[in-house]
C-alpha cells in the first residue's frame, strides 16, 4: 500500500485528500518510482480548481514533477533499471499520470536520470522551470548577445529559470517584479535590470534601459493589461511569449503596433519541447551542461513535508515565493 493525493471536486487546498491504494505494477513502457521529493507548480493549483488547459476527470490526482528511485520497470523499458535515481519531466496529461504520491507509475519517456550534482529536492525543482524557459528562449527565439529579454513574474521558478537561461545565452535580462522587496535577490541571481512595476513607469524604464530601441523578447506568464504595453515595447520583428494567465483581467493586443513592427505573439508551454524525443534530449543536454558549469542553479524557496501538501498549496497561492516550492516524501 502507498499513499497518494487525490481530489473529488474542484476547490481550494482543502479538497486535497490522502488515499491509500495497492502499489500497481508498471505496464509496458512504464516505470515505477519510489518518490523522494515533489516539485510544486502553479499548473497544479490551476488543475485543482479545474481552470487549466484541459478539463479535469474526477476523481483526480495531480503533479508534474518528482525525484526518486526506480523500484520496478515494465516490459520494453530501455536504459532505466531498478535502483536508478531518476526525475520526472512534465510531458503528460494529469488525467493519465500524476506525481503526488509515495509511489508513482510514469511513462518511460517522462523519466530521465537525475543529475549527479543535485540532491532529490533540487532535482525535483529543475525540469519544469528550465525546460519551459529553454523552449521559448533558446529553441524558438534563439536569444543571444545584444538581445534584451523582459521577464515578468521574475521571482517565480520559471521566471528565475528564464533569467538564468537568457544570461547563459549572453542576453541582457530585464526582470519585472511588483515591488522592490525582491530586487536584491534578483540582482544577485544575475538579472541585468530590475523594474518594480508598482513603483515606476514600466514603459519609460524599458525605453530608458534599451535607449529607445525596444526589447526583442518578452516571456510572460501574466497577461492582462500589462501585456499590451510589453508587446508595444518590442523591437522590429520581436517576439512575445505568453505561457500563463495569472492576471484575471482581459489580455488585449496592440494590433496596429504589431503590424508596423511585424512582431509575433506566441503561446508557449513545456510540451512543445518535452513532448518530442529529439527536442527533449537536446533540452536535457543543454540544462545538464548549464548545471555542471554553474550557470544554471536550482532555486528553492521553501520545503514542506508530504503531510503538509495543503499548506504547500496555500503558500503557493500567496504569491510570495522566490523560486520553487518542494515537498519531501
Amino acid at each position: 500500500m502507498a499513499r497518494s493525493i487525490q481530489f473529488a471536486a474542484p476547490g481550494g487546498p482543502e479538497v486535497l485528500q490522502f488515499v491509500d491504494a495497492p502499489v500497481k505494477p508498471p505496464a509496458a513502457h512504464e516505470v515505477r518510482i519510489r518518490v523522494k521529493a515533489i516539485g510544486i507548480n502553479r499548473a497544479e493549483a490551476m488543475w485543482r480548481v479545474d481552470d487549466y488547459i484541459e478539463p479535469v476527470s474526477f476523481p483526480a490526482g495531480l503533479g508534474y514533477e518528482a525525484a526518486g528511485v526506480v523500484d520496478a520497470v515494465g516490459e520494453d523499458v530501455k536504459g532505466i533499471a531498478v535502483g536508478d535515481q531518476v526525475n520526472v519531466m512534465p510531458s503528460f496529461s494529469m488525467n493519465q499520470y500524476t506525481t503526488y504520491g509515495e509511489v508513482i507509475v510514469m511513462p518511460d519517456y517522462a523519466v530521465i536520470p537525475q543529475p549527479k550534482s543535485l540532491n532529490y529536492e533540487q532535482a525535483a525543482s529543475v525540469w519544469m522551470m528550465f525546460v519551459t524557459a529553454y523552449g521559448a528562449l533558446i529553441e524558438t527565439a534563439k536569444v543571444g548577445p545584444g538581445d534584451f529579454v523582459v521577464i515578468p513574474a521574475s521571482s517565480s521558478s520559471v521566471g528565475l529559470a528564464a533569467v538564468q537561461i537568457a544570461n547563459y545565452a549572453g542576453a541582457t535580462t530585464i526582470a519585472l517584479t511588483r515591488t522592490s522587496a525582491k530586487r536584491d535577490q534578483l540582482l544577485e541571481l544575475g538579472a541585468g535590470h530590475v523594474i518594480a512595476t508598482e513603483e515606476v513607469d514600466l514603459v519609460k524604464e524599458i525605453e530608458r534601459i534599451t535607449e529607445g530601441k525596444g526589447v526583442r523578447v518578452v516571456f510572460d506568464p501574466v497577461g492582462g493589461p500589462t501585456f499590451q504595453k510589453l508587446v508595444s515595447l518590442l523591437s522590429f520583428q520581436g517576439i512575445a511569449f505568453i505561457y500563463g494567465a495569472l492576471s484575471p483581467e482581459a489580455t488585449d493586443i496592440p494590433v496596429l503596433n504589431m503590424l508596423s513592427k511585424m512582431t509575433t505573439i506566441q503561446a508557449h508551454n513545456i510540451w512543445g519541447t518535452s513532448g518530442d524525443e529529439t527536442r527533449r534530449n537536446t533540452a536535457v543536454d543543454y540544462v545538464l551542461k548549464g548545471l555542471e558549469s554553474g550557470k544554471l542553479k536550482p532555486v528553492i524557496d521553501r520545503t514542506f513535508k508530504f503531510d503538509e501538501m495543503k499548506d504547500a498549496h496555500r503558500y503557493l497561492e500567496q504569491n510570495g515565493q522566490f523560486g520553487k516550492i518542494v515537498v519531501k516524501v
